[in-house]
């Protein structure tokens, strides 16, 4: 009878044990269900790129969206498309992937072979023009811009001037140091190759001066590539004889 009386005595006990137990292990259960969901539930909305978007092609505002994902706190992404439009990819961006700060660059931040490409049409060149605060327009010519180009020839005892390029399209105008007063030294344009061969000709045997033409008269958008000469190949030289035939008030 002893023996039984102390087995029901410890009963209580133990049936207590084990519901301790139980409740400990619930406990625990309820803590990484709550964990769990709250990993889950735990997002943001950044920009996403909606193709694929390739290097040194700028962003457009077309190219990309906004998308719910899971947050991670190690990767820095942008939360709104403003702060992308116009930047660089660095690298390929897959259709569908959240965009972070070291895949993309400001245009003109120096990248390199990264930076971005020139926005130059289908069958046109960028040339580089020598240019000075009196022979470019007191330094207004701007990118963006469109410029006429005036060469001046002396020969046999003449000296002759003629525009011999309208419609230029100016898209980076070289250093210019403002604080020091210095005038920017050079003017890239795009031209067709053929004309790049002409405005060679005339920057070592002749002189040339810029107009600023009036940005009513500017005629923007994309530009179809000239029949005269559609691509680089189309480029055959020129020599004096082309020069005289082209431009005979100048000789």
């Amino acid at each position: 009878m002893r023996t039984f009386s102390a087995i029901t005595s410890r009963r209580p006990f133990t049936i207590l044990g084990v519901l301790l137990a139980l409740l400990v292990i619930v406990a625990f259960v309820l803590v990484a269900l709550n964990a769990s969901t709250a990993n889950a539930t735990a997002q943001q909305t950044v920009v996403v790129a909606s193709k694929e978007l390739q290097p040194r092609v700028p962003i457009t505002a077309d190219s990309i969206s906004m998308q719910r994902i899971p947050t991670g706190a190690w990767a820095n992404y942008f939360t709104s498309q403003n702060q992308l439009v116009g930047m660089v990819p660095l690298v390929t961006i897959a259709s569908g992937k959240a965009i972070t700060a070291n895949e993309v660059a400001r245009p003109n931040q120096a990248l390199g072979s990264q930076s971005e490409y020139l926005a130059i049409p289908t069958g046109y060149v960028a040339l580089t023009i020598p240019t000075s605060e009196q022979q470019g327009v007191a330094d207004y010519i701007q990118a963006g811009d469109y410029i006429s180009v005036i060469a001046t020839v002396s020969t046999a005892g003449k000296v002759a001037s003629k525009t011999i390029f309208t419609q230029l399209h100016v898209i980076k105008v070289g250093t210019q140091t403002s604080t020091s007063g210095a005038s920017a030294t050079s003017l890239t344009v795009v031209i067709t190759q053929c004309q790049a061969e002409i405005i060679t000709w005339f920057l070592t045997y002749a002189a040339l001066k810029y107009s600023l033409e009036s940005y009513h008269d500017y005629s923007p958008g994309e530009q179809a590539p000239d029949p005269k000469c559609p691509n680089v190949g189309s480029a055959q030289g020129v020599t004096l004889k082309t020069i005289q035939a082209a431009y005979p008030g100048l000789f």
